[in-house]
């Protein structure tokens, strides 16, 4: 699921109401990155204005939350690609920056809860993604080496995350980011997930 587009406006609302405007670019620092670590690196340079870290996480979290449920879209493609996997007997987790309230949110949303064998949220890990810790938590609940894993991101810092973990990573960027050079890190690049195939998983796995 796309869910940054929700994330950023719930973050926009919530900043806007202490009178906090940032730039466009500003927020894609921060993309990928669990809610709490987001708090923590703008309460840096803004007054909350006599919140707490907590109080403005949980604000921008009951946003995104409602947001998700009422505007929420799949990425083109994912129950092509979970379908992909799921036809080859692919064990497949779910390892996300999101809390895990959310995740089971949107889950159950789209109904997409029966393709996991297991979910991971960062929220658990003493850091989030690009730290490798989530991915690395998924491999071993899914009894898989990490180098044997097969991790899709559209994050920078999940693509990061992925890689640290020693998995093969494929991105898939939002259109807007789709030239970022950082891209390059990744074992491959698409713009849809419908574009992944046998000839692509096969050259992956070599």
């Amino acid at each position: 699921m796309n869910s940054e587009p929700h994330w950023k406006k719930s973050m926009t609302d919530v900043f806007a109401g202490m009178e906090i405007f940032l730039e466009e670019g500003d927020y894609e620092k921060t993309v990928g990155l669990p809610t709490n670590e987001i708090i923590e690196h703008w309460s840096g340079f803004v007054d909350w204005k006599g919140k707490t870290n907590q109080d403005v996480e949980m604000e921008i979290l009951a946003k995104a939350e409602e947001l998700i449920q009422n505007e929420g879209e799949l990425m083109e493609g994912v129950h092509y690609i979970l379908d992909f996997f799921k036809d080859r007997e692919f064990k497949i987790g779910l390892a996300s920056s999101s809390p895990m309230r959310m995740i089971n949110g949107f889950l159950d949303k789209f109904q997409l809860r029966d393709y996991f064998e297991t979910l991971h949220s960062g929220e658990h890990h003493e850091y989030g993604k690009p730290h490798p810790a989530v991915y690395l938590a998924c491999a071993q609940e899914l009894n898989t080496n990490p180098t044997e894993c097969l991790v899709f991101e559209d994050s920078i810092n999940g693509m990061i995350a992925g890689k640290a973990a020693k998995m093969t990573v494929v991105a898939v960027p939002e259109a807007h980011n789709i030239q970022d050079p950082r891209y390059s890190l990744a074992d491959l690049k698409l713009t849809s997930l419908k574009e992944f195939d046998e000839e692509k998983l096969a050259k992956l796995r070599n």
